[in-house]
């Protein structure tokens, strides 16, 4: 289990967001800056892939409980019945946990193209992430 503190921005709680979801072990983790979109719903979305339903669970939860812990705004979610796309909206900041299956059919990096893409590495630390490797986590080809 990570140490967090109250985030100070959307951008540090997407950030805080995607360290939770790395340490339960969740693949392909995207964080996609939207602020310069002007349509988009949201600062920020996180995404990330899991293996199975429990692992979504498991993601879930940490990352429900750990940010409940630091006083951060109550988030809504949905997505707990079928485990097979959970959204936590967080208002600015809005996590997508998605099985390999439903994050390949829907393709939310696809559709949010024009953001701006982030990842963790090694160290857990935010690196910008270059688009060209989208193509690579889809099983079926990007048009």
């Amino acid at each position: 289990m990570i140490k967090i503190t109250k985030p100070r921005s959307s951008r540090s709680l997407a950030i805080t967001i995607a360290k939770i979801a790395q340490s339960k072990l969740a693949t392909d983790i995207l964080i996609m800056d939207l602020r310069k979109i002007e349509s988009a719903p949201a600062d920020f979305f996180v995404i990330c892939s899991t293996n199975n339903p429990s692992q979504s669970k498991a993601v879930f939860d940490e990352i429900y409980y750990s940010t409940k812990k630091v006083q951060t705004t109550i988030p809504r979610y949905e997505g707990l019945d079928t485990m097979d796309w959970i959204v936590i909206d967080f208002f600015d900041v809005v996590v997508n946990i998605m099985s390999e299956n439903a994050r390949n059919y829907y393709r939310l990096e696809k559709l949010w193209s024009d953001a701006k893409f982030l990842t963790l590495n090694e160290e857990s630390k935010a690196i910008d992430y270059d688009k060209d490797n989208l193509k690579n986590l889809f099983l079926a080809p990007m048009v």
